[in-house]
């Protein structure tokens, strides 16, 4: 029998409070069988109500997660073959960079916090935002989880 081992993914933004969850949440549930994923921020955030609900919209419940640092997963020795940034091209210089030798890679998405409007524009932004994000992932499996290809990182297989 074949076991493969998943390939450990963290995604990051400013403060793991929208993005980088709902991010995590896809890439669990469209390739958790290939990819273990986690999220983490420069700042620890409060996570945002309305990427709380537009998940759930999608039937995808984040409520209970809790946003962390990147450096609590540093200082609990956590490694990754992957390190996503998703924080917009605005404030990627401020996007936080895991400090261990990965395969980093920047997907620029508007920040759900600077939403502005009504409660129903906001939550319509965070919306489009989240489908962005839901589309960028699914091509990102296809691309990563054909049959047959080597998924690990470069750097995993030295």
């Amino acid at each position: 029998m074949y076991f493969m081992k998943k390939i450990k993914v963290l995604f990051v933004c400013t403060l793991n409070s929208a993005r980088s969850q709902m991010a995590e949440a896809f890439l669990n549930e469209s390739c958790g069988e290939y990819f273990e994923a986690k999220s983490a921020g420069f700042e620890a955030g409060a996570l945002n109500p309305l990427a709380v609900q537009a998940m759930a919209e999608v039937g995808i419940d984040i409520e209970s997660k809790r946003s962390q640092t990147v450096f609590d997963l540093y200082r609990a020795g956590e490694f990754f073959g992957y390190v996503i940034g998703v924080c917009d091209q605005a404030t990627m210089e401020k996007c936080p960079v895991f400090p261990a030798p990965v395969q980093r890679l920047n997907w620029s998405f508007p920040d759900p916090a600077k939403a502005e409007g009504t409660f129903n524009e906001r939550l319509q932004k965070v919306r489009e935002i989240r489908d962005m994000i839901r589309q960028q992932i699914e091509e990102w499996c296809a691309e990563k989880c054909l049959p047959n290809q080597d998924i690990t990182p470069s750097l995993l297989s030295h």
